[in-house]
């Protein structure tokens, strides 16, 4: 399903996203994968109770059988038996900054993945395609590392308080007037965590008798705010404007349950780009919706802000929006920013209130200083406050990185998923078998990625997740696509039935990417 729209002028550019549909034989093989894998494991567990294979799962003790179990044999029935086949697959150890390149530690099992023995190798200069690093700010040399350095000598590398206490620093309020002007926003806050930015902030801004209306492929941090907040949970279809509208209208003509009340406050929740599926959120139209029924809009640019905009501000610039039409923005320093921790800016009654009423803001650690200092290095560098253009040039060179990896995995014959401009390409594999195997092999030709399944994504829509970065060269990105069309022709995944035609001698710039098919 190819979705182009300009949608009555609320579009200022082309929204491009595909998701291309399931074959129907590759959904029924995967199904018959699993549940071949689900015959085989009820047949282990079966010797396993009778002693003929040995057991090493985690259980009760003979004294403890009378107790409430501890392991629920069903609910860890996946882990044992399919997620224990390819675990070799997660937890890769690495030695080193995860930049464009990582060193990882060799590890093998000799107990089919129970237990894994390092061999003490170290494999060197694997292309790593998974980290977040998307405007390559994760290094060990550089402004960033220096003036990293000198803040540690200088505050040392924890703060021992929180913000309220003594844990309050000057560079702390330096960050947050940062993170306020680049944001565009009256006032921001930042919290040492991103998971915690959100699960401990949603409950601050919504309780009960309040309705959040959340999409449903949002990441778990917004689940648990939103579960922990008490308020009432609605959830519409992932970047279903007409789902979120149905919601709106029901809430506002029918109000709360038996009492018909009105909402106290209706939150609508929605991430900028969506980790799993590489899609960006349809901003415009939710805002108009916002707008038209008079809610609030919380949203999440953890992988959005520095990736997206033409100078990396995220979502918002991307479609020429105003800051002030978004109540509340979140984003963390994870990831474009190769640090750690998240924000919340908007304006500055509401981040009073937070700073008062958050917990994570009373009583979370404070955000260590060589942290503080990396975020402000990077954050004034993409704004060219360092007196170089390299922030733009890295904004520039991951958008041309996207949209050429991109189209190049579409010639080749692969169901991508997502927006054309998103740095977060999933790669469909569907196969349980070939989750693992995908992994094995591209670890193999030295190319390091992330394959993803069940439960993070729906049963049969398992897939390998690239992220693309600034610091990838035109070579590692062509030599990863020639390794990966290799995996791809021996594990057979190039499913897709809407293959590009490549353009012949095309430069590497970002005017080439007009779309031909077939």
């Amino acid at each position: 399903i190819n979705h182009i729209v300009h949608n009555g002028g609320l579009y200022k550019r082309p929204f491009n996203e595909a998701f291309e549909e399931t074959p129907m034989l590759v959904a029924v093989l995967t199904y018959v994968g699993y549940g071949v894998l689900t015959l085989f494991g009820y047949l282990r567990d079966f010797m396993r109770q009778w002693k003929i294979e040995k057991c090493q799962n985690a259980t009760e003790r003979e004294e403890q059988k009378d107790f409430v179990p501890l392991y629920q044999d069903f609910e860890n029935f996946y882990n044992r038996n399919l997620y224990m086949r390819i675990r070799d697959s997660w937890n890769r150890p690495i030695c080193s900054v995860p930049g464009a390149k990582v060193d990882m530690m060799e590890r093998v099992s000799h107990d089919y993945n129970w237990t894994f023995t390092y061999t003490g190798r170290v494999i060197k200069d694997i292309i790593n395609m998974g980290s977040y690093n998307y405007l390559g700010f994760a290094q060990k040399a550089g402004t960033c590392q220096e003036a990293a350095a000198k803040v540690l000598s200088q505050y040392g590398a924890g703060v021992c308080s929180t913000r309220q206490e003594m844990g309050n620093l000057d560079k702390h309020e330096e960050l947050e007037k940062l993170v306020a002007r680049f944001l565009g926003v009256e006032s921001a806050m930042a919290y040492g965590m991103g998971f915690a930015t959100n699960s401990m902030n949603i409950p601050a801004l919504v309780g009960k008798g309040c309705l959040i209306l959340s999409d449903e492929l949002n990441h778990a941090s917004l689940v648990l705010g939103a579960r922990l907040s008490g308020a009432t949970i609605r959830i519409f279809k992932h970047n279903n404007m007409q789902s979120l509208e149905k919601l709106l209208k029901d809430a506002i003509v029918h109000g709360q349950p038996r009492t018909r009340r009105p909402w106290k406050k209706i939150l609508i929740l929605v991430e900028g780009i969506y980790s799993m599926e590489g899609s960006i959120v349809r901003l415009p139209e939710v805002i108009a919706l916002k707008k038209k029924y008079k809610s609030y809009l919380y949203l999440d640019e953890a992988h959005s802000i520095g990736a997206l905009g033409p100078s990396g501000r995220g979502v918002v610039e991307y479609f020429g929006l105003s800051p002030e039409d978004v109540d509340v923005m979140m984003g963390t320093f994870t990831k474009s920013f190769g640090a750690a921790g998240g924000y919340i800016g908007g304006k500055k009654e509401l981040i009073d209130y937070l700073r008062t009423y958050s917990h994570s803001a009373v009583y979370a650690t404070s955000l260590s200083p060589p942290v503080v200092e990396q975020i402000i290095t990077s954050m004034k560098c993409i704004m060219g406050e360092d007196g170089t253009t390299v922030g733009k040039a890295r904004v520039q060179q991951l958008a041309e990185n996207t949209r050429y990896f991109r189209r190049r995995l579409k010639e080749m014959g692969f169901i991508i998923y997502g927006n054309e401009d998103s740095p977060v390409v999933p790669l469909m594999l569907y196969m349980p078998a070939k989750i693992g195997a995908f992994g094995r092999e591209m670890l193999k030709r030295n190319i390091g990625v992330v394959v993803v399944g069940f439960p993070a994504t729906p049963i049969i829509e398992s897939r390998a997740r690239f992220c693309l970065s600034a610091a990838h060269t035109k070579e590692m990105l062509d030599t990863a696509l020639k390794e990966i069309s290799e995996v791809g022709d021996l594990l057979q995944l190039k499913y897709s039935r809407h293959r590009l035609v490549p353009l012949l001698d095309r430069p590497f710039d970002e005017t080439t990417y007009e779309e031909t098919e077939d």
